[in-house]
C-alpha cells in the first residue's frame, strides 16, 4: 500500500478532508492536493509521513499533470457548489476532462468518484445532478476504469445537509415546505460513505463500475425533521407543505435561516424535489460494513456537535488565496488605493497571555465589543445576499488557515504572533483584519490590530469615507476590551496606528 501514493483531489474539502487520515491510518501514501498549501499544512494530518502536500487546481491541467505523476490511483471528490447552471456546467465539464486526460499520461490504475444519485432521464433532475452524472460519463469515457458511487443525501456533523437540517428544526417549531417534504430520500452516513470510498481501492471488481451508495432505510424529508427533534429532545415540529415555494424560494428560505448561503442552499434545495432512492444495492456484498440508519447517523453527528469535535465542515471547501495587495506592507507595488484603520496597545503580559483572547475570537466568544453591532452587520449581509454570520466557527479553541470565522476567512495564522481574516460578506471592495503582536521589553506586548480595505470603484470610497467615525469607535473599542481581555495591566495605549490611506504605485 505504501509503493505508490494515492492522490485525493478535494482533500480539504468535506469528505476529501475525512477519507485523507482515514487512507493514512490504513497505510496508504496519500498525495493530497489543493489550491492553497497554506491550507493543506494547516490540517492535522499534513505531517504525517506518509502524506504528500500537492498545490493544484483540477482547472489547470499542467498542475494536475503534475499532481498525477507516480500516482497509483485517484479520487476525484470535486464539484462546483454555485446557482450559474451554466457556470457550474462547463466549469465540471473542464475539470472532468483534465482529470481523465492527466490520468491517462500518467498511467493511474484506478479512478473513484463521488457524486450523486439521479436518473438523467428524469426531466426534473436538477441541473447540479444532472452535472454530476457528466462528470461521471466523462471520467468513465477515459483510458483509465473510473468507478462512480452515487449517493443520496450525505449525513454527519459539518455535512451541509445536515447542517441544513439542524438549523431549520432547531430554529423552526412551524415550517412551510415545498410538496418535496414527503418525497423518499435514503440518507448515507459519512462513516459509510468513507469505508466505500476506501472499500474501492482494496476490491479491483469495483473498477469501471456504477455504485448507488445509502443507507439502511428510505425515509421523507419529513420523517427526518421528526428524527431530528426526538433526538435533539426537541417537540415535533409542525409541518405545512405549500404548492408554490420553488427551489429558488427555498433557498432564500434556507439562507435566512440556516449558515448554508443561498449560493450552495439553491443547488441542494433543486436536488430535494427529486426522489432520490437506491436501485442498485450490489456494492454491499462487495464492501461489507455496518450501514447505520437515520436516527444513528443523527444521533453521533449531534453528539459530535455538541463535543465540538467536527473534523470537517461544509464550510472548509474553497481556496484560500490572499488578495495580491495584502503583500503589499509598506512596500507600494499593489496598485490602487488602501484605506486603514489601526490601534496600538501595550499589556504587561506573555505573548501567550495576549493571543489568548485573539484565538478565541468570534463564535458564541464574539468580538469583546459591539456584538450586538457585529450580529447586525452579519443580518444585514445575509439580507444583501452575503454569507452573514454562517455557523460561527469550527472549534472554540482552535483556527486553521482556511477555517471559516462568521463572516471572516483565516488567512494566515503564526501563533502567537499573527492572525490575518478576509472579509467574506459582500463589499464594495476587499478588507482584511490583522492582529499583530510584538514583544517590547520589559515585559512587554504591543497588540496591534489593523484593519485595511481596498475600494473598487466611488461606491467603496463612499462606504468608507462614510463609515469612518463609526470605524474608530468599534476598532478602538474592541482593543480595548480585548486588552482587557487578556486581564494583564495596560501599560500603552489604545492608540493610533498607520490610519488614514496610502497611494499604491502600478506594478
Amino acid at each position: 500500500m505504501t509503493a505508490k501514493p494515492v492522490l485525493v483531489t478535494g482533500s480539504t474539502g468535506y469528505v476529501g478532508g475525512r477519507l485523507v487520515p482515514k487512507l493514512l491510518e490504513a497505510g496508504y501514501r496519500v498525495r493530497a492536493l489543493g489550491r492553497s498549501i497554506a491550507k493543506l499544512q494547516a490540517r492535522p494530518w499534513a505531517k504525517h509521513p506518509l502524506v504528500e502536500l500537492a498545490k493544484g487546481d483540477v482547472l489547470d491541467f499542467e498542475s494536475l499533470q503534475e499532481a498525477t505523476q507516480s500516482c497509483r490511483a485517484a479520487f476525484y471528490l470535486v464539484h462546483s457548489m454555485v446557482a450559474d447552471p451554466k457556470g457550474f456546467t462547463e466549469t465540471d465539464r473542464t475539470a472532468a476532462q483534465n482529470m481523465a486526460r492527466a490520468a491517462a499520461e500518467a498511467g493511474l490504475e484506478h479512478i473513484v468518484y463521488l457524486g450523486g444519485l439521479g436518473s438523467t432521464e428524469d426531466p426534473l433532475l436538477s441541473q447540479h445532478l444532472r452535472s454530476r452524472q457528466e462528470v461521471a460519463e466523462i471520467l468513465q469515457s477515459g483510458p483509465v476504469p473510473a468507478t462512480f458511487l452515487r449517493a443520496a443525501m450525505i449525513l454527519g456533523s459539518g455535512s451541509a445537509s445536515f447542517e441544513i437540517l439542524r438549523y431549520l428544526v432547531d430554529r423552526l417549531p412551524v415550517m412551510t415546505t415545498p410538496r418535496w417534504v414527503h418525497n423518499p430520500v435514503q440518507p448515507i452516513a459519512i462513516r459509510n460513505v468513507l469505508n466505500y470510498l476506501q472499500g474501492c481501492l482494496e476490491h479491483p471488481e469495483t473498477r469501471g463500475q456504477t455504485f448507488d451508495i445509502g443507507g439502511p432505510e428510505v425515509v421523507t424529508y419529513r420523517q427526518l425533521f421528526d428524527i431530528y427533534a426526538e433526538e435533539a429532545h426537541l417537540r415535533r415540529r409542525l409541518i405545512i407543505p405549500v404548492p408554490v415555494l420553488t427551489p429558488t424560494l427555498s433557498s432564500y428560505w434556507i439562507h435566512l435561516v440556516t449558515p448554508v448561503p443561498a449560493s450552495i442552499a439553491r443547488p441542494l434545495a433543486e436536488g430535494l424535489r427529486n426522489p432520490v432512492v437506491c436501485k442498485d444495492n450490489r456494492i454491499r456484498a462487495i464492501i461489507p460494513q455496518e450501514l447505520l440508519d437515520c436516527r444513528q447517523t443523527i444521533r453521533l453527528a449531534l453528539e459530535r456537535v455538541k463535543q465540538q469535535q467536527i473534523d470537517t465542515c461544509w464550510m472548509d471547501a474553497g481556496g484560500v488565496i490572499p488578495p495580491e495587495w495584502t503583500y503589499c506592507g509598506d512596500t507600494d507595488y499593489a496598485g490602487g488605493t488602501i484605506l486603514s484603520c489601526g490601534y496600538s496597545v501595550q499589556i504587561q503580559a506573555t505573548l501567550e497571555e495576549v493571543w489568548q483572547p485573539i484565538l478565541r475570537m468570534g463564535g458564541d466568544t464574539g468580538y469583546y465589543f459591539g456584538n450586538c453591532l457585529w450580529r447586525l452587520r452579519g443580518w444585514i449581509d445575509r439580507l444583501l445576499g452575503g454569507i452573514g454570520f454562517r455557523g460561527g466557527r469550527r472549534h472554540p479553541l482552535e483556527l486553521r488557515v482556511g477555517d471559516a470565522l462568521d463572516f471572516w476567512r483565516v488567512l494566515e495564522i503564526e501563533p502567537p504572533h499573527r492572525l490575518l481574516l478576509l472579509a467574506e460578506m459582500k463589499l464594495p471592495g476587499e478588507a482584511v483584519l490583522e492582529f499583530h503582536l510584538t514583544p517590547q521589553g520589559d515585559g512587554r506586548v504591543e497588540l496591534k490590530q489593523t484593519a485595511r480595505f481596498l475600494p473598487r470603484g466611488l461606491a467603496g470610497m463612499a462606504y468608507w469615507y462614510s463609515l469612518v467615525p463609526f470605524h474608530r469607535w468599534i476598532y478602538r473599542g474592541m482593543l480595548e476590551a480585548l486588552a482587557a481581555a487578556v486581564g494583564k495591566p495596560v501599560v500603552k495605549g489604545p492608540e493610533p496606528c498607520n490610519a488614514g490611506s496610502r497611494k499604491q504605485a502600478k506594478k
